[in-house]
């Protein structure tokens, strides 16, 4: 660190605080394998535009990703990806069924059937830990907007989740014969 300007100084403090954060955000949005472009990209703008970036830079951040993910990869290359990735955590889950798993499964099955703006609303607070003030910036809309459309996306949730069949039901054929063969 000795040796930089107070600009690489400031860019280099803000990579280390929000680069997690914005990883798994570009992970939400755009599947793996498309992460680490979008993250690249976003710090990138953050680089060039560092005066403008405020104190409260995640939201921020989380703004540019989205920007970038909106403007690189569109529909359905993304939809896929991301649909991949739900599906994947999906497949890990179920293998866990023992432990408690089964609600997780069924809530990220849920969640790759909503849309991306639905699965986005309900993710920002939920696993990027954002307030709702900090979400409602990220999506471009006042904080009284952004609750109406959470609740709105809560209930499509809610309908996905009921819509799927019980993740148990599945386990209990491999249960009985397992015991049969034991017996």
């Amino acid at each position: 660190m000795a040796g930089q300007s107070d600009e690489e100084r400031r860019f280099t403090d803000l990579y280390q605080a929000h680069h997690r954060q914005v990883y798994a955000y570009a992970v939400s949005r755009a599947g793996r394998g498309l992460a680490d472009d979008v993250v690249g990209d976003t710090f990138l703008v953050a680089w060039r535009r560092l005066r403008a970036v405020p104190e409260a830079a995640l939201p921020w951040l989380l703004g540019v990703a989205r920007n970038v993910v909106r403007e690189r990869y569109r529909d359905e290359v993304r939809q896929a990806a991301v649909a991949a990735e739900l599906r994947a955590w999906v497949e890990e889950a179920d293998g866990d069924i023992a432990d408690g798993v089964a609600d997780k499964a069924a809530v990220l099955a849920a969640l790759a059937r909503l849309g991306e703006d639905d699965r986005e609303l309900l993710t920002l607070v939920a696993w990027h830990g954002l307030a709702a003030r900090e979400a409602a910036r990220v999506v471009g809309c006042s904080t009284a907007t952004y609750f109406v459309r959470l609740h709105r996306a809560r209930k499509r949730l809610e309908e996905a989740m009921r819509a799927r069949p019980p993740v148990a039901a599945s386990t209990t054929s491999t249960t009985s014969t397992r015991q049969e063969y034991s017996r």
